[in-house]
């Protein structure tokens, strides 16, 4: 959010803040929007290693995908941690942000879960597999199944764009349900909807599924849909922006990444 000291409003990122780490040193505050997990976890571990440097930590935690992005827009947050390079892509098509990539931190493998079948080779023909809204996953789920060997895409289309009207061979004829926000497959999943759902695993992990264990197939940790940490244009060079970001990819956020999700969530290199 903005700050206010001495009566005076402080915008952008290089913020003054109240506290201080010494008797004449200030402490600049940064405020950094987030999905609950892991996003908002890694944060937390992240912020006495800021506080070193003199930055104090501020994080606002959201259980959606719209509102972080409208908030950095606004300036009610200095940077968010939630969406990969193709959703902001897209968000920055079909809203005009004017946004920029301060670096990649993690990836969270997109999961197949499903209460009847154990794998993948035992769904049936004609199984409905349950998938998010957001146009932006269709491609990475697609390719995903695609590696799997469950579908083929058109040679012609780009993975990251591809849509289910782009599948050209399809043995199981799986039928693909798109209407589901991305929070409520972990829902629809409990309930045993669809043979199949996939779940991006920041949501599964909230639910207290654990990916490693619970999904029947998982996406690759080779998958370039970085988790990043996502600024407004101009602001991605900032000083106290790298000090996150250099943070965050530290060994000591890397480790603690490994340690805490198994496997589950994968720090980017």
């Amino acid at each position: 959010m903005k700050k206010f000291v001495a009566g005076t409003v402080l915008s952008g990122l290089a913020l003054a803040g109240c506290g201080a780490t010494g008797a004449d040193e200030e402490t600049e505050v940064l405020t950094v929007g987030a999905s609950n997990v892991p996003h908002a976890l890694i944060l937390e571990e992240a912020a006495p290693l800021l506080e070193e440097q003199g930055i104090d930590l501020e994080i606002e935690t959201y259980q959606d995908y719209i509102l972080p992005n409208q908030d950095l827009d606004s300036g009610e947050i200095d940077a968010n941690y939630f969406q990969h390079v193709p959703y902001l892509e897209s968000q920055i098509e079909d809203f005009g942000y004017e946004f920029a990539n301060a670096g990649g931190i993690h990836i969270e493998p997109i999961g197949v879960y499903s209460q009847e079948y154990d794998s993948l080779d035992e769904l049936p023909d004609g199984a409905t597999i349950l998938m998010s809204n957001s146009v932006a996953d269709h491609g990475r789920i697609l390719a995903m199944l695609e590696a799997q060997g469950l579908i083929t895409l058109a040679e012609d289309v780009e993975k990251t764009e591809a849509e289910v009207s782009d599948i050209v061979e399809n043995p199981k004829n799986l039928v693909f349900d798109a209407d589901y926000e991305a929070a409520l497959l972990v829902q629809l999943y409990e309930a045993g909807e669809g043979d199949a759902v996939l779940i991006n695993s920041n949501y599964a992990i909230d639910a207290g599924l654990n990916p490693m264990e619970d999904a029947i197939a998982l996406e690759d940790s080779d998958s370039p849909y970085a988790n990043i940490i996502a600024t407004q244009a101009g602001d991605e060079n900032s000083e106290n922006i790298q000090a996150l970001v250099d943070v965050l990819k530290s060994d000591e956020i890397q480790d603690f990444i490994i340690e805490e999700w198994g496997g589950a969530v994968v720090p980017v290199e």
